[in-house]
């Protein structure tokens, strides 16, 4: 197996390294191949713009799609776009290594998604969710956040981790075709304590060392869905999909002053 850990954290003795330190002792002591792009380390430009190709199909305007699909289709990447594009289709497993920071990744990391993620290689026209380019393959994130576990317990004060990490599961996996493997997310580091943490370590070596056997995250599929909504039989099911209205979304259920 072809493992690309993309990883991105700014501090090489942080617990987010010692993560990554786990997941290349298990995968690599089971005779899998393993890639790490380390985009601090290699100081990975996160802003995609027009320096992501080498030859543009339009030099009036810029479209990052079309100019995505005319690289892709002619082979126009930049070099260290194509390298990345280049490690990503090779990999059977792909992890996304993080620290949560305000409710999502790091911005290094979404520009390492918005950049190699590419129209034309990563996903393409009808070729999303289960007929993604990616199909048959998996994808994971192993994060840390800061809060503890309860403040993203379904009824937390931060909200279902399920639901904050729905953005990333569906709209960035999901959605270009890999089966999306139960994330590890450390809560509470770095507060919890030396002991603690080397538990969190030990929980992700023994999590990645029975990958192949975990259930997947589950999507609704498109013969479920009719004008790109779930059929009224079909039950919601994911942490994305829901039916009636959202309480905070009602100017009723603002509470009145005085």
């Amino acid at each position: 197996m072809r493992v690309l850990i993309v990883y991105a954290h700014p501090e090489p003795r942080s617990f987010n390294s010692s993560l990554l330190s786990v997941a290349l002792d298990v995968f690599r002591g089971k005779g899998h191949e393993v890639t790490v792009s380390d985009l601090y380390a290699q100081r990975f430009n996160p802003v995609a713009g027009p320096n992501d190709v080498v030859s543009r199909k339009n030099s009036e305007f810029f479209s990052l799609g079309e100019e995505q699909m005319h690289a892709s289709t002619n082979a126009l990447f930049s070099a260290d776009v194509s390298t990345e594009i280049g490690r990503l289709m090779r990999a059977d497993l792909l992890i996304l290594q993080f620290p949560m920071w305000w409710f999502s990744m790091p911005a290094i990391m979404k520009g390492w998604v918005d950049r190699v993620f590419a129209f034309g290689s990563a996903y393409d026209l009808g070729q999303t969710w289960e007929q993604g380019v990616f199909t048959g393959r998996r994808a994971m994130l192993s994060i840390s956040t800061s809060a503890p576990a309860a403040a993203f317990a379904p009824d937390g004060r931060n909200g279902d981790i399920e639901r904050v990490l729905w953005p990333i599961h569906a709209g960035i996996l999901g959605i270009v075709g890999y089966t999306v493997m139960p994330p590890f997310v450390a809560h509470g580091i770095p507060f919890i304590g030396e002991e603690a943490m080397n538990a969190e370590l030990d929980r992700y070596h023994a999590m990645l060392e029975h990958i192949d056997t975990a259930r997947p995250l589950y999507f609704h599929t498109a013969d479920q869905m009719e004008n790109y909504r779930l059929r009224p039989e079909i039950e919601p099911a994911t942490p994305g999909q829901h039916r009636g209205p959202r309480s905070h979304m009602l100017n009723d259920s603002i509470p009145k002053r005085d």
